[in-house]
């Protein structure tokens, strides 16, 4: 299956600084690939590369199999950061001026853009101006302008930025549908909980490398022989002093436990029991944030990327 998008080593400097230190991705057909990185990491410098909008210093971007041509971003629907309408434009206007940059023909648009307002329900505000709208309406029209034209992928900077609980949703199962449809989205955000309920891979990075990359399921496999669902009762503050015991994450009847690398829940159940009493331990699949927290502390202390094998158990 031929990629849709590839990043292969792209670097970025900015004098001494440098954003993007060697980042590579895939991003496949009927997938949702998460840049993901807190703020600062270069997520936006390397959805910049992608677009065109900045040349990178070394490496090199792929649309469909081949190297980059101008023409491939006509194929790509592009969410910036940085959000932005004429505000005196109509709502109409302005989505057919979006669709008009994609090549697309206003005759075939209009039926397009009735069709997407009334999915967004927005109809009744088609002839307004975009000032008369709200933020969250406004919000919208941005995401129908982003995919009017039928991308075969979409590039989103951080497209939950904001947004509120109705639109967010809006946002989500317009991503679930392109991936039905075998198109694809790479999405950047700094949220692990987004990207944990959305994503089939990822690529994690901090300070400009990547740290962790891959099928998100496999990441969990190989991360989650350390993570245990403890249900027990009594004094609950020792746990995280329990030999073997890296982190104790409470929860309502019990705790998350991260174990240390080089300790098993059978070593570590029997002095469990001797700290409280307990009715539960199994093992669980870790939660993304806490991936991303063991990913980076990884790659700090090691002083590079720790890269798709690093932790593989």
């Amino acid at each position: 299956m031929t990629p849709l998008l590839e990043l292969d080593a792209v670097r970025k400097s900015y004098g001494d600084f440098r954003a993007v230190d060697g980042v590579s991705l895939t991003v496949e057909p009927g997938s949702i690939c998460g840049l993901l990185g807190p703020n600062g990491a270069g997520k936006t410098t390397s959805i910049r590369m992608i677009m065109d909008i900045i040349a990178p210093d070394a490496g090199e971007v792929r649309f469909f199999g081949r190297p980059r041509q101008r023409d491939d971003l006509l194929r790509v629907g592009y969410l910036p950061e940085e959000r932005g309408l004429y505000r005196k434009m109509t709502v109409t206007d302005h989505l057919v001026f979006l669709g008009r940059l994609h090549g697309a023909k206003k005759r075939r648009m209009v039926p397009a853009i009735e069709e997407w307002l009334d999915k967004v329900e927005l109809s009744e505000w088609a002839g307004k101006k975009v000032e008369e709208l709200s933020k969250g309406m406004q919000q919208k029209i941005q995401l129908v302008g982003t995919v009017l034209h039928k991308p075969d992928l979409l590039v989103l900077d951080e497209p939950f930025s904001g947004l509120d609980p109705i639109n967010q949703g809006l946002f989500k199962d317009l991503l679930a549908e392109y991936r039905r449809d075998g198109r694809a989205v790479l999405f950047s955000t700094h949220i692990m909980e987004q990207a944990d309920k959305l994503c089939d891979r990822i690529c994690l990075i901090s300070r400009g490398r990547v740290v962790l990359a891959g099928e998100l399921k496999a990441i969990k496999r190989r991360f989650g022989g350390n993570s245990y669902r403890l249900v027990a009762s009594g004094n609950l503050d020792r746990l995280a002093a329990v030999p073997g015991v890296a982190r104790a994450i409470a929860q309502d009847d019990g705790a998350r436990l991260l174990l240390e690398d080089d300790a098993s829940g059978a070593e570590v159940l029997p002095r469990l029991l001797e700290a409280v009493t307990v009715h539960e331990f199994r093992s669980e699949e870790p939660e993304l944030e806490e991936i991303f927290i063991q990913a980076v502390g990884d790659s700090e202390r090691t002083g590079g990327a720790a890269g798709e094998e690093r932790h593989a158990r």
